[in-house]
């Protein structure tokens, strides 16, 4: 049985894209690609269609991660076929648990920065887009410093499933 992780932020061009890149890089890393399924989508529907904002793709390339992306919104009836929703941001948390039919599908949703132990208290990852090519990096770096911790969560799930 496949495992399925949605990573969500606001227009899906810039965190989520990163997000579901350098995850997807973990998972095959890990060996576990063939067993769980990674995807993204916004909150909103303004760049539905599109390739992820040009300067994600850049960092991404710089990174040695596939950076191939089309945008789309995400969708309530989505949560039935999930296992997690990765929310990048407080504001996407509370939005997608506000789409979701039921208390059993709102609770799929977590805060990506929850699974960085480094993380504190902040566990938002801003968003680059209006500022400079320095805040794709930063991004960057949140996203992998929580990946470790997303892979562990996700292998124990998976391997849960084996058993």
């Amino acid at each position: 049985m496949t495992y399925r992780v949605c990573f969500v932020c606001t227009g899906n061009i810039c965190r989520s894209p990163m997000a579901e890149s350098v995850f997807r890089a973990r998972l095959a890393e890990a060996g576990l690609s063939g067993r769980v399924e990674v995807d993204s989508a916004g909150t909103g529907g303004w760049h539905e269609g599109e390739p992820a904002d040009p300067r994600t793709v850049a960092v991404l390339r710089h990174h040695d991660y596939d950076s191939e992306h089309v945008a789309r919104q995400f969708q309530p009836s989505w949560f039935s076929r999930l296992d997690l929703v990765v929310a990048l941001d407080s504001g996407h948390l509370q939005a997608l648990r506000r789409l979701a039919p039921t208390e059993q599908e709102a609770a799929k949703v977590r805060l990506l920065r929850s699974y960085d132990p480094a993380a504190g208290d902040d566990l938002d990852v801003p968003d680059p887009y209006y500022g400079g090519d320095e805040g794709f990096e930063e991004c960057l770096e949140m996203v992998e410093a929580a990946s470790a911790g997303l892979l562990a969560a996700v292998r124990e799930h998976v391997e849960g499933r084996a058993a």
